[in-house]
């Protein structure tokens, strides 16, 4: 049975609690109120795993139009309740999930690790850029950083750790595995930051800051990747040697690692038809979502990011790299699509109904009691949302239960829209490091042994530091450059 017992009992409490016992603030309507003992309870069940999060999801789109809280009629309810489903930004991460199971299944994904592995690999130091720069040239086109940093990425760097004899079972992991199990995680949060499809939380992101500044500011897939280019590539540089600072391998040169990488490239044979495909795929997923041909050719050939994604899975479809078993066998697509519906849609409403609205307003009030000016009661508003982290052990349920109330708080206190909206999102990504449960990638890596609880919960201390800071000043140099504020 998925349902556990007391997780499911505390979210059911924290919904009744909210809705009966606690009375409904001025200012706030009785249904708005009563949405959010709908969304506390569903957060709450979310981060417990009462269910699987899909089936949470399902519950609350149930529970949203059986108690008619955003209509008062049977037919709006339900209209209301699965309006989610309409959301192009949730088809984009949906369909574009779709489209990096053609990396694995071609073996392009492997290919690209190794091939970086047998240029850089002499050095331990240069596999972990190696690896670095694997996840950041798959980056674009695989929103489920679990796939990307667990299913890609972890299997080729336990290959290069395994062939040194870097083995936790033979408690060798000190050898090169700790160091490239670290440098493989921490790689996953920075290239989750650089685009909208690294990460399917970020979308979620681009809706929240649309709708808090009422559409003023919509965050392109160009806007977005541009502006965590600079930061991203500082990140990326900066962090395979601070790791290797901190847990220093006992293996420091690995001569033999690239000719182990071109021996399993040569495994995988010469490049298929699925992969050349594939790859041009990628490429024109890659210049359609940067409007390339829109800046040559004019406004009338721009394409939206989710027609072009659905180009994309069409294309690969109709050549065979996919076929349709195995777009419906994509359950984590599926999954991503209804979990992110139902979120997408009570958080749309929470807001319709003013509650976010007067969450906002009540931060800002305790904050601005403070007597800080701008810039630091938003640091102190992005500190916050970034550590409260360490009680989440789901990116989205952290970012649909904060976000647009702290987005919205930084506003009031006259932060600029744009920097504060792009320093969240980036927190949004860095908040992974933290721990072991962050998100799904970390209990598949940490799970394999090469760290303690100790190393892994020091390692992503020190991470979230240095990101943060290559982000608030680097980031923050780089978009008064662009223009940003």
């Amino acid at each position: 049975m998925d349902l556990k017992r007391i997780p499911a009992g505390a979210a059911l409490a924290s919904g009744l609690v909210i809705w009966f016992l606690v009375p409904v603030p001025e200012g706030v309507t009785a249904n708005a109120w009563h949405l959010l003992a709908l969304f506390v309870g569903t957060i709450v069940g979310i981060i417990g795993k009462a269910l699987p999060i899909g089936a949470m999801a399902l519950v609350a789109i149930t529970l949203v139009a059986a108690t008619g809280v955003t209509n008062d009629k049977p037919g709006g309810a339900i209209a209301d309740a699965l309006s989610g489903f309409s959301n192009s930004l949730i088809w984009l991460i949906g369909v574009s999930i779709m489209i990096s199971r053609g990396l694995i299944k071609t073996g392009l994904g492997a290919r690209i690790g190794y091939f970086f592995i047998s240029l850089f690999g002499k050095k331990t130091l240069g596999i972990g850029y190696a690896l670095a720069l694997s996840e950041l040239i798959i980056a674009p086109v695989t929103p489920s950083n679990t796939a990307r940093g667990g299913g890609i990425i972890h299997p080729i760097m336990r290959a290069i750790a395994g062939s040194y004899g870097s083995d936790p079972e033979h408690a060798t992991e000190g050898r090169i595995g700790r160091y490239l199990a670290l440098v493989n995680y921490h790689a996953n949060p920075i290239t989750s930051a650089m685009f909208i499809t690294a990460t399917a939380p970020n979308p979620l992101v681009v809706k929240l800051v649309a709708e808090a500044t009422g559409a003023e500011i919509n965050l392109t897939w160009g806007t977005w990747a541009l502006a965590m280019a600079l930061p991203g590539l500082v990140a990326l540089v900066l962090m395979p040697l601070a790791l290797y600072l901190m847990y220093p391998p006992e293996i420091k040169s690995t001569p033999d690692a690239a000719a182990f990488a071109k021996g399993k490239m040569a495994e995988l044979g010469q490049v298929k038809p699925g992969e050349k495909i594939m790859l041009g795929v990628f490429a024109l997923l890659l210049v359609l979502w940067a409007g390339i041909p829109a800046m040559v050719l004019g406004p009338s050939v721009a394409l939206d990011a989710t027609s072009v994604a659905f180009i994309g899975l069409a294309v690969l479809l109709v050549t065979g790299v996919l076929d349709w078993d195995d777009v419906l066998k994509e359950k984590g697509a599926w999954d991503t699509v209804v979990w992110f519906s139902a979120l997408v849609m009570m958080a749309t409403f929470l807001n319709k109904l003013g509650l976010i609205a007067w969450f906002s307003s009540s931060i800002e009030t305790g904050i601005g009691g403070l007597g800080l000016g701008w810039l630091p009661a938003s640091a102190l508003l992005v500190l916050i949302y970034l550590y409260a982290h360490y009680l989440f052990a789901s990116t989205t349920a952290h970012i649909t239960a904060m976000f647009a109330a702290f987005y919205g708080a930084g506003l009031a206190l006259g932060a600029p829209a744009l920097p504060l909206a792009l320093i969240m999102a980036a927190a949004s990504s860095i908040m992974m490091t933290l721990t072991h449960y962050a998100t799904g990638t970390s209990p598949i890596i940490f799970g394999s042994g090469y760290t303690t609880l100790g190393q892994w919960w020091k390692a992503g201390f020190a991470m979230s530091l240095l990101l943060i800071v290559i982000w608030v000043t680097v980031g923050g140099l780089w978009w008064k450059l662009l223009g940003y504020w």
